[in-house]
């Protein structure tokens, strides 16, 4: 189905998921991330689009050339040179005798008719999502740039299923609109761990999972966001501990607990750092390190003190379609690769420069 490469991220793998049908999630991200819909940890828009290694191209030396590669060179000129499809002819090419593919040469445009034909259910699919999204819509685009590389059985599987597709696609797309003043300021309250003014030009909120390997990475990227601009941008993280990820809400937890205390980065920067040892033992070893007052902290765990504002802020994540972690909302608006700092720069920066 359409990638989740969608739109978030981000997010920094170099795990290949195949293409899938259900489960389009969102257009949230060019970054990798924790995918909450899947269950599993799921790079997107770089790393998660099927990876294909082309064919090498066809010898320089005609001489040394063969009829399946002058073949081949022909059908990828029309089916894109980078293309999976292409990519596919050149596997099954080099598995024919060279008699073979001089007979397909020989009557190469009715080759040629025939992709064209197969290719024309993919540009139904193309036309009739964007005529219902609205052709300038980033959801449109993204269907626009992906559904070329599309075998045609699978677009044949998703106009079969419709209904199900722009579901997803329109979801995708309500997902990426700036959320409204009011949502904003309720991710946004003064009830989160926090850094940076409340009145700050620039606020970014950071839905996050203590176990989720990109979520590390994001946050050395907001570490780099608070060395670089101080007090101009305001950051309010939101627990977001996926359910695959055993020991992420007794994390959460515990950094509420060091929150209390008023130690929250610093146990953040230690949970990430160790995200293979998050057991409850771990979590003790932390506190120590940070010489948190271990009474209250023991006894915050023992009787779940912050899981139910744990349980808050995964609805709030919910509430602003959160489907995995790291997600970051500039102002509102849900920022790309968030992985990537040069990316949230240039987005802090058009924002600071604004009116």
């Amino acid at each position: 189905m359409f990638s989740r490469s969608a739109i978030r991220p981000a997010a920094a793998s170099s795990r290949t998921a195949p293409l899938r049908f259900i489960g389009i999630c969102a257009l949230l991200a060019s970054s990798s991330v924790c995918d909450s819909a899947n269950g599993k940890d799921t790079a997107t828009k770089e790393t998660a689009q099927i990876k294909v290694t082309p064919p090498a191209s066809a010898p320089s030396d005609p001489a040394s050339s063969t009829p399946c590669d002058a073949y081949r060179t022909a059908l990828c000129e029309q089916l894109g040179a980078d293309s999976p499809r292409c990519a596919s002819v050149g596997t099954v090419l080099a598995m024919l005798p060279p008699e073979a593919c001089t007979a397909g040469m020989a009557d190469i445009e009715y080759t040629k008719h025939k992709l064209t034909k197969l290719g024309e259910i993919c540009t139904q699919l193309t036309a009739r999502a964007c005529s219902d999204l609205g052709e300038e819509t980033e959801t449109c685009k993204m269907v626009q740039e992906q559904t070329p590389d599309f075998p045609p059985d699978k677009c044949k599987e998703m106009l079969d299923n419709y209904d199900t597709v722009i579901s997803e696609l329109r979801g995708m797309e309500t997902a990426n609109k700036p959320l409204d003043e009011a949502t904003q300021q309720r991710i946004a309250g003064s009830d989160a761990p926090a850094f940076g003014p409340a009145d700050a030009k620039v606020t970014l909120v950071e839905f996050s999972d203590f176990q989720c390997p990109y979520c590390s990475k994001a946050a050395e990227t907001v570490h780099q966001v608070q060395e670089k601009y101080g007090d101009k941008v305001r950051l309010v993280f939101r627990q977001f501990p996926l359910s695959f990820h055993a020991n992420a809400h007794g994390a959460s937890q515990a950094a509420l607990a060091a929150h209390q205390q008023g130690k929250f980065w610093q146990y953040h920067d230690l949970l990430f750092a160790n995200q293979s040892a998050l057991t409850r033992e771990d979590l003790e070893k932390y506190a120590e390190q940070l010489n948190l007052n271990m009474g209250p902290f023991r006894k915050a765990l023992d009787s779940e003190t912050y899981k139910e504002a744990v349980d808050g802020d995964l609805e709030l994540g919910k509430l602003v379609a959160v489907n995995g972690t790291p997600t970051i909302f500039l102002n509102g608006k849900r920022v790309g690769n968030v992985l990537d700092f040069a990316t949230l720069q240039a987005e802090i920066d058009t924002a600071l420069a604004a009116k």
